[in-house]
């Protein structure tokens, strides 16, 4: 194997393994040791341009989800045998991974073609957190609009139930229970009321067909394929495929008396480019300078930020206040929301 494409499946390796997917961390292996040049799917990894690596074009990811999507679907019952909940030794594993290159070359190069996208319903910690604390400061349902949406289930988060020390927050008997580890005081206990939600993607997934939302949650995972399947049943509303800027600037054009708009992205402005950064915030910055009590805007947002391991999580609120504008930096989290450390003595 290139160094460069053992490289990037040890990288992809660590980083699963380092999430809680043993059996990732093992498949990563076992390709990073075992894949050589002979057939079309390898040779076309051989030969990818551009960088491989997990942090550009994730090719181990889109080859490790086109794989899981054969087991989800039922295509391919030899490699469903070799993976959980089932264990085998690896000689039998990589006999069912080269079997499936075989059978499945057609399947296997069209979801190469296409990058990885999850929507990783945990994130959810970060906007139930949010929502309530605006809730106790503006007593108002909210209009909530998604940069980055994906499959815009966590549009749906007033839907979730969050625990937290104590107590609980959001909806009590959802299917959807996120349990973090919590660090730091606990959110206001304030009911949460969406009037309106839209959001935005590039590529838009659809909830109405699931294996391509489910195929980059690992089979060893199965809480995290269950969470996602409940949202799944609880979504009814569809992002909008387009532009995150040009959305934005249309989208805050509209008036929302009586309603707190918040606006949200988490680890999705990243991949947006700078041109698109830079309208995004001038546009939140613009119609923060018009908003007020009787119609809030909040931005939240959950970005890496540089700092290994977790996200930073912060709030923008644009109200009239003393503190109108004002970004609350709230703490660190998980970027699976796993765990929140909220590192103020008190909310904003």
């Amino acid at each position: 194997m290139s160094d460069r494409l053992r490289h990037a499946f040890e990288v992809q390796a660590r980083a699963c393994e380092g999430l809680g997917s043993p059996f990732m961390g093992r498949l990563c292996r076992l390709l990073a040791e075992r894949l050589q040049p002979g057939d079309p799917i390898s040779d076309r990894l051989y030969g990818w341009p551009g960088e491989i690596h997990p942090g550009a074009q994730s090719i181990p990811l889109r080859l490790c989800g086109a794989l899981h999507a054969l087991v989800l679907d039922g295509s391919d019952a030899g490699l469903a045998s070799a993976y959980p909940p089932n264990s085998v030794p690896d000689d039998e594993l990589w006999d069912a991974i080269t079997a499936a290159f075989a059978a499945h070359e057609t399947r296997l190069m069209d979801w190469l073609d296409q990058a990885p996208q999850t929507n990783e319903v945990r994130r959810s910690v970060a906007m139930i957190t949010a929502a309530c604390v605006l809730r106790a400061r503006h007593d108002l349902p909210f209009v909530v609009s998604e940069l980055g949406a994906s499959a815009g289930l966590n549009l749906h988060f007033d839907r979730f139930a969050l625990a937290v020390p104590g107590g609980q927050r959001g909806a009590a008997d959802s299917a959807v229970r996120l349990q973090p580890d919590w660090d730091g005081p606990s959110p206001p206990d304030r009911p949460i009321e969406i009037a309106e939600r839209a959001g935005v993607d590039l590529h838009p997934l659809d909830p109405g067909d699931p294996i391509r939302l489910l195929a980059y949650l690992w089979p060893d995972q199965p809480e995290r394929l269950a969470l996602t399947r409940a949202a799944i049943e609880i979504a009814d509303t569809r992002p909008e495929k387009g532009d995150a800027a040009d959305w934005l600037e249309s989208r805050l054009q509209q008036r929302f008396p009586g309603r707190l708009h918040l606006v949200f992205h988490t680890i999705a402005w990243q991949y947006f480019p700078a041109e698109t950064q830079a309208r995004c915030a001038k546009a939140l910055d613009e119609a923060g300078a018009m908003a007020g009590p009787k119609e809030p805007l909040a931005r939240l947002s959950m970005e890496a930020d540089g700092t290994p391991g977790s996200a930073a999580l912060s709030l923008q609120i644009w109200d009239g206040s003393p503190d109108h504008g004002t970004v609350h930096n709230l703490g660190r989290i998980d970027y699976h929301g796993r765990f929140i450390k909220i590192t103020r003595a008190d909310w904003p």
